[in-house]
C-alpha cells in the first residue's frame, strides 16, 4: 500500500471500527481548545472528535480512532465520503474553472443537474429547477416562487417541522430551542397546523390520518382562508422533528386539498430525498407528486448544493432577475452532484437503503421489546429512529437519549439525537455501508442500552 493510499479516505479507507485512544483523544482535545478560542460558541458539536478522513461507513479522527458512521454528516454523504465518481468529476472541474457565476456565463453542468432533477423527481409533467447553496435557501426560494405564482401571502407549515435557520425558515420551523430562541421577530403570514404524528395522536394511530387532515383543513379554512394561502410546506418524513412518518393517507389528503384550492404543495425533501428512504424521494411512498420539491444534503456527495424543482409554469412565474445568487449551482458542486447521481444509479442506492431497513429495523424492534424506554421504532429505509420515553408513559426522556448517544460515541459509534423533545436517537448511515459494519454498529447500540440499563431508571 502506497503512502498516498495509506493517508486517503473514500472507498479505500479500511472498513473496521478501531479505538486507539479514549474519546475524545489528545489531538482532538487540543483542536477543541483551539476551536473554543476562535469559533463562535453558538456552533454546536455532536461528537467532540476532529475528522481526518472518511469513507464508506467509517470516519477516522485525528487520533487514529475509526468510528462507525450512523450520521452521514446529517444525511449528506449518502453515497459515502469521497465517493469515486464525486471525486473524479469534481476534480476534473477544479482543473477547468471554479466559478463564473451561472447568471454571468452559464455552463453545461448546471443544465445537466436540472435535467437530472426533472427526470428523477416525482411526476411526468414539465419541470424546471433553480440551483442554490443550502436547504434553507431552497425553502426560501420555494416560498418566493409560490407567492409570486399565486399572488397570495400565507404559508402553511406543520408542528414538529424543520426548514432552516434563516429568518423566514426559522419562522417556518416549529422548534424554539435551539433554532429560534431570541432570534425574532420572524417573518409574518406563517400558519402552523397539527402534524399527523401517529405515536402521539390523542385519538390513536388508527384515527390519526383522518382526524389530523380534518383538523388541518378546518383550521386553514377558518383561520387563514384557502384563497389567501400561497403554499403548504411539509416534510414527507420529518427530520429534526424526530423522523416522524406522517400517518398513511394524511399527506395525500392535504395535497388534494391544496390542488382543489390552487395552493402550491411544497415537499421539503432536503433530508429525506436522494434515495435515503428507499425511494429516490420520500414523496413516492404515497404516490405524492408535489408542485415544488426542495432538495439539498444528499444531492452532491458532500459539496454544498440545493435546488427547487417544480412544475414549469410555477417555476417560470417569477420575473427575470427575481431568482438567483452568486454561488448557486457552483460548477464544482454541480460536477459532484452528477457524480453522486451516477453512483446512486450504478449502485441502486434506493435498494441499498431498503436493505439497511431490513437489517436495522428488526434489531431495533428487538431492543424495544427488551428496553421499555424505547417508545417507538420508526422511519423508512436508512432514515430510522428510536423515540425514548420514561417507561410506562409517553413522557419524553431526553436525559436517557443523551446518555445513550454519549455511550455510543465512547465505543466508536457516531449517532445523532433529534426530536422536538430531544428524545429521539436517529440513524442515517451512508447507503454504501457494509452489512458487517452495520451490524457491528447495532451491536454497539445494543451494548449501550445494556450497560446503561441499571444507570438510567427503567432503561
Amino acid at each position: 500500500m502506497s503512502a498516498s493510499t495509506e493517508n486517503s479516505g473514500g472507498p479505500s479507507l479500511p472498513q473496521r471500527r478501531k479505538l486507539v485512544t479514549e474519546i475524545p483523544g489528545p489531538r482532538s482535545r487540543e483542536l477543541m481548545a483551539r476551536k473554543q478560542a476562535t469559533v463562535a460558541d453558538g456552533l454546536p458539536i455532536v461528537m467532540p472528535v476532529f475528522a481526518r478522513r472518511a469513507g464508506g461507513g467509517i470516519v477516522e479522527d485525528v487520533d487514529g480512532n475509526a468510528l462507525i458512521d450512523f450520521g452521514s454528516g446529517i444525511a449528506v454523504t449518502s453515497v459515502g465520503n469521497s465517493a469515486e465518481a464525486v471525486v473524479r468529476r469534481a476534480s476534473a472541474q477544479l482543473t477547468q474553472f471554479t466559478h463564473t457565476c451561472a447568471m454571468v456565463t452559464p455552463y453545461e453542468s448546471y443544465v445537466e443537474v436540472c435535467e437530472e432533477l426533472a427526470r428523477l423527481t416525482p411526476g411526468d409533467h414539465a419541470k424546471k429547477s433553480i440551483l442554490l447553496n443550502s436547504g434553507a435557501e431552497a425553502v426560501e426560494n420555494a416560498v418566493k416562487i409560490a407567492r409570486y405564482h399565486t399572488g397570495r401571502q400565507a404559508v402553511v407549515v406543520f408542528d414538529h417541522g424543520y426548514h432552516g435557520r434563516t429568518n423566514l425558515t426559522m419562522a417556518l420551523t416549529a422548534k424554539n430551542m435551539p433554532y429560534k430562541h431570541r432570534f425574532g421577530p420572524f417573518a409574518p403570514e406563517i400558519y402552523r397546523m397539527p402534524m399527523a404524528y401517529p405515536y402521539r395522536w390523542p385519538g390513536g394511530p388508527e384515527r390519526c390520518a383522518e382526524e389530523a387532515a380534518a383538523q388541518v383543513i378546518d383550521q386553514i379554512s377558518k383561520q387563514v382562508g384557502p384563497e389567501n394561502t400561497a403554499a403548504i410546506v411539509v416534510e414527507p418524513v420529518l427530520g429534526e422533528g424526530g423522523f416522524i412518518v406522517p400517518a398513511p393517507g394524511f399527506l395525500p389528503r392535504i395535497a388534494e386539498f391544496a390542488r382543489e384550492h390552487g395552493i402550491v404543495f411544497v415537499a421539503d425533501e432536503i433530508q429525506s430525498g436522494f434515495c435515503r428512504t428507499g425511494q429516490w424521494f420520500a414523496s413516492e411512498h404515497e404516490g405524492l407528486v408535489p408542485d415544488l420539491i426542495t432538495t439539498a444534503k444528499g444531492i452532491a456527495g458532500g459539496l454544498p448544493l440545493a435546488a427547487v424543482t417544480g412544475r414549469a409554469e410555477i417555476m417560470d412565474a417569477a420575473h427575470v432577475g427575481g431568482l438567483g445568487g452568486t454561488y448557486g449551482g457552483n460548477p464544482v458542486a454541480c460536477a459532484a452532484a452528477l457524480g453522486a447521481i451516477e453512483t446512486m444509479r450504478e449502485l441502486d442506492l434506493p435498494a441499498m437503503a431498503r436493505r439497511i431497513e431490513e437489517i436495522m429495523k428488526p434489531r431495533l424492534l428487538e431492543m424495544a421489546a427488551k428496553h421499555p424506554t424505547i417508545g417507538e421504532v420508526r422511519g423508512r429505509g436508512a432514515m430510522l429512529a428510536l423515540e425514548l420515553v420514561r417507561p410506562g408513559t409517553k413522557d419524553p426522556d431526553p436525559a436517557a437519549t443523551a446518555a445513550l448517544a454519549k455511550a455510543c460515541h465512547g465505543e466508536g459509534l457516531l449517532v445523532l439525537t433529534t426530536g422536538t423533545y430531544g428524545n429521539v436517537l436517529r440513524f442515517l448511515p451512508p447507503l454504501v455501508i457494509g452489512e458487517g459494519l452495520l451490524n457491528e454498529g447495532l451491536d454497539v447500540l445494543e451494548g449501550a442500552f445494556d450497560v446503561l440499563a441499571g444507570a438510567v431508571d427503567g432503561l
